[in-house]
Order: C-alpha cells, then sequence, then structure tokens
C-alpha cells in the first residue's frame, strides 16, 4: 500500500484529501506545518507527498527545498497542492523540485488522478534501464558521466543531484544526441502519457539542469537551444 504524507494546515482540506485517497487505497498520514512534516519524512517512508504552499513555520516552498537537497529524501515526488494559482508561482514550484502542481479550489478526482500518474512514472523510472555499453549500465558524453542503475550524474568528476525528472530529461537527451526534440515530444518521452502539466515545464526543467550542469548556465555548452524548434544536447 503507498503510504502519502498530506502537509496542510487546513484540517477541511486534510480530510478532503485523505477520504479521496483512501477510497483509492492509499495509506494517508497527515502534517499540519513544516517542522513537524520534516521529522515525518525523515523518520519514515513516504511514497509521495502533498504539500500545501503556506505553511506555519517552515514555508512549503522552503520545506521542498530541504527535501531535494538531502539525498536520502530527494527522490520522494511532490505535489503541490495550494492557492497560489499564479502562473509565476506554478514555475516556481516546479523550479524548487515539485513533480505536480495543482491550484485550490481543486477537483479531488483530478488530485487523485495526478497523483496516481506521479507516482506511475515513479514506477517506470525504478525498471532497469537498457545498458547502451556491452555488460554496463553507465553512458558518456563529453565528460558527463550517467549511472542508470544508481541513478547518479557527475560532470567532470564532480557529482551534480538531480530530482527524478531531471535525471530522465537529461539521460534521454544524452542517449540520442545532437538531435532536437520539440517540448511536446520531450513531454511524451519523458514525463509520459499520464502528464498533466503544460510545455512551458519543459524550460523550466531545461534551465535547472543548466544551472546545474553549465559553468554558465546564460551560454549553455551542453543542452543548446535552436530557437522556435526545441532542444538538444551537443557533442
Amino acid at each position: 500500500m503507498k503510504r502519502i504524507l498530506v502537509i496542510d494546515d487546513e484540517a477541511d482540506i486534510v480530510e478532503l484529501v485523505r477520504y479521496n485517497l483512501e477510497k483509492e487505497g492509499f495509506s494517508v498520514e497527515s502534517a499540519p506545518e513544516g517542522e513537524s512534516a520534516l521529522r515525518k519524512v525523515r523518520e519514515e517512508r513516504y511514497d509521495l507527498l502533498v504539500l500545501d504552499l503556506m505553511l506555519p513555520g517552515i514555508q512549503g516552498l522552503e520545506l521542498c527545498r530541504i527535501i531535494r537537497n538531502d539525498p536520502s529524501l530527494s527522490r520522494i515526488p511532490i505535489v503541490m497542492l495550494t492557492a497560489k494559482g499564479e502562473e509565476v508561482d506554478r514555475i516556481i514550484g516546479l523550479e524548487m523540485g515539485a513533480d505536480d502542481y495543482l491550484s485550490k479550489p481543486f477537483s479531488p478526482r483530478e488530485l487523485v488522478a495526478r497523483i496516481k500518474a506521479v507516482l506511475r512514472r515513479m514506477e517506470m523510472r525504478k525498471e532497469p534501464a537498457e545498458a547502451t555499453e556491452e555488460g554496463t549500465d553507465a553512458l558518456r558524453v563529453r565528460d558527463i558521466d550517467i549511472d542508470r542503475a544508481k541513478y547518479t550524474v557527475a560532470v567532470g568528476g564532480r557529482q551534480i543531484k538531480l530530482s527524478a525528472t531531471e535525471f530522465r530529461l537529461l539521460l534521454y537527451l544524452c542517449e540520442r544526441p545532437n538531435k532536437i526534440y520539440s517540448r511536446e515530444h520531450l513531454l511524451d518521452a519523458v514525463w509520459g502519457d499520464d502528464v498533466f502539466v503544460e510545455p512551458r515545464t519543459v524550460d523550466v526543467h531545461i534551465r535547472r539542469l543548466r544551472t546545474k550542469l553549465e559553468e554558465d548556465p546564460n551560454n549553455p555548452k551542453y543542452i543548446k537551444t535552436m530557437r522556435g524548434v526545441g532542444y538538444f544536447f551537443e557533442v
């Protein structure tokens, strides 16, 4: 049974989410503020977090940042559930490492569908990857080393931390160097058929990858843009 932690200080929202998720067979726990949520996440194992942005104590974005920067927690998928629905808020949430974003008021059925989609993508990520080098899961492109089995990435020998989605996106581009892909193609290939996010999400993740990979993200040498067409990894 999948375990989900709902982090929200509105008791009625928590109970609404709990009711609908438990109907679908999930085990649901809750935390009303950031500090207790962080303790729970560090002490227990959860398959997904539903995270509100406006929390007492540690705010939702800061909690997301802490989780994404902790190697032992960084792979936990996060769905943000918040009253902030402007595009800039969604982009900030995705840039901080959220896997999906839903604004209040929300449809409980849509929330359940999005959570199931995120979990399906996580299960697909756990499937053994087919190695392109005989007898190994390692891939080296220029000075970037990727280990498909361990989900690790190093640039010039320097280990970098990537979210699950960032890893899949980088791996997809590195396995197909110099081929240009549109946002829509990358959404289908990396996020899958269950995706609910918009094409702009690809731009957000590309920007995050460049920040982590590049010495000068504004003048990238790895992931390039073909204006009006899409993105490619240059070799």
